[in-house]
């Protein structure tokens, strides 16, 4: 296993394991910069949504960065306001345009704006069905929504994104998506912005094990579960320290540990009550 090792997804597109996230990257170059970086570190899975409004500057990363676009797995979401307005499909241009492709690699439904994100599947779907998009999904869906959505529609989501990090582990939500043949991934993988899941002396004692930081050991346990994970950073030592996950293995012992850190305790507002 490496930082290329993909996944399948249940229309037989690879989406690679690891990633990087974007959100609260600033447009401009701390974004293109962050980009660049993570290509020429090896990342092929880049993750921006229209609400970061760095899109373009994912762009720029990515034509910085000499790869072909082909070789870049891109995601980005349909954000709600957009959704509240029925503006999806200009929604999905505008994107499109930002990011300088035809095409992306997933798109996503950012959360699940009460009586529109029935509607908007439909057009995902559209999307979909056209081939301006390899794959479609949905972002911080409960098991109630994914049920609700699944009752009308003809494609079944690729992927769920959702927050997930040893202190809100997702198991229940993870076991159901598996069930379905629904990819499960998580954003804030490593506890968010500024938040202190890393100090965690748990972590620490497990990652001296292996000489492994706390954001290596919470990685590498996002890959023994079989998730994809999108940890963000806009400093090139940490990018690139983040991929150093691939020369050891967490015991069953470690991986039971760190499951037991779950509280149930998110750091991003729950998806079923958000005011944005």
């Amino acid at each position: 296993m490496d930082i290329h090792t993909s996944k399948k997804l249940n229309n037989g597109v690879a989406i690679p394991f690891f990633g990087l996230g974007v959100f609260q990257s600033k447009a401009g170059d701390e974004t293109a910069h962050a980009v660049r970086w993570a290509i020429e570190a090896g990342y092929r899975h880049i993750d921006t949504a229209a609400i970061y409004q760095n899109e373009e500057s994912v762009r720029r990363g990515i034509v910085e960065s000499g790869v072909p676009r082909e070789q870049i797995f891109l995601t980005t979401k349909l954000w709600n306001g957009d959704m509240r307005k029925g503006r999806q499909r200009e929604a999905f241009e505008n994107s499109l345009k930002l990011l300088g492709t035809d095409y992306v690699d997933l798109y996503l439904i950012h959360w699940p704006v009460p009586g529109k994100y029935k509607k908007s599947w439909k057009v995902l779907e559209e999307l979909y069905h056209s081939g301006r998009v390899r794959a479609i999904g949905v972002s911080n869906f409960h098991q109630h929504h994914l049920d609700d959505l699944l009752a009308d529609a003809k494609v079944l989501p690729a992927v769920n994104q959702v927050e997930c990090h040893p202190r809100l582990s997702q198991e229940p939500l993870m076991a159901y998506c598996q069930k379905l043949n629904i990819a499960f991934e998580a954003w804030s993988p490593l506890g968010g912005t500024g938040g202190d899941l890393l100090q965690d002396e748990r972590l620490k004692k497990i990652g001296a094990k292996y000489h492994k930081t706390p954001a290596q050991v919470v990685l590498r346990w996002d890959l023994q579960r079989g998730m994809i994970t999108i940890p963000k950073s806009v400093h090139q030592d940490r990018i690139i320290a983040n991929t150093d996950i691939y020369d050891f293995e967490l015991t069953p012992e470690d991986m039971a540990a760190i499951n037991g850190m779950n509280e149930n305790r998110r750091v991003g507002a729950d998806p079923d009550n958000f005011d944005f």
